[in-house]
């Protein structure tokens, strides 16, 4: 990629079918239908954060909604970031980004799962909880053998918080 300059916003209906297309290029991330990341595009636009470069292509996507039952808490579904833009802290920035725009709203919380090693996301999200002086508590949510039936490993748990923003996030 040519140049460093991101632009971080919330997405709209008209990104769904790019999200798919960036999806397709960070395997292993799970692919959606086109239709499911309309759905992240619109009505949980709220919650979910768009990178797109210079030109307007579409290089880096958070998905994440609020659970119903726990409205302080943004649970991280999905992070993509296309090849061309990793290693230069752009999860990073997208997920501070969601913190600063959520916590107005009484967000305190981030959550996700992460398979174990998954260093990827493991180092992505240290440093965001880091970054937000956030206590991490770590437990599976969905076992390989009571949830995947053998066919997938462990989803754990990550809960952070509550999160502090700094004056550099805020």
């Amino acid at each position: 990629m040519e140049s460093d300059i991101i632009n971080l916003r919330k997405p709209k209906a008209t990104d769904g079918f790019a999200l798919h297309k960036l999806v397709e290029r960070c395997a292993p991330l799970d692919p959606n239908s086109v239709y499911c990341n309309l759905l992240h595009c619109s009505h949980f636009a709220d919650t979910a954060v768009a990178a797109e470069d210079e030109s307007g292509e579409l290089v880096g996507f958070i998905s994440g909604y609020c659970p119903p039952a726990r409205p302080d808490t943004l649970f991280v579904w999905q992070v993509a970031v296309d090849a061309r833009c990793r290693g230069k802290k752009l999860g990073q920035k997208m997920l501070l980004e969601l913190a600063e725009r959520l916590a107005p709203q009484g967000v305190q919380y981030i959550e996700t799962t992460i398979t174990p090693g998954n260093i990827a996301s493991e180092k992505l999200f240290a440093g965001v909880f880091a970054a937000l002086s956030a206590p991490v508590e770590r437990s599976v949510l969905f076992s390989k053998e009571e949830h995947f039936a053998g066919l997938h490993d462990d989803e754990v748990l990550y809960r952070a918080g509550p999160f502090k923003l700094s004056t550099q996030n805020s």
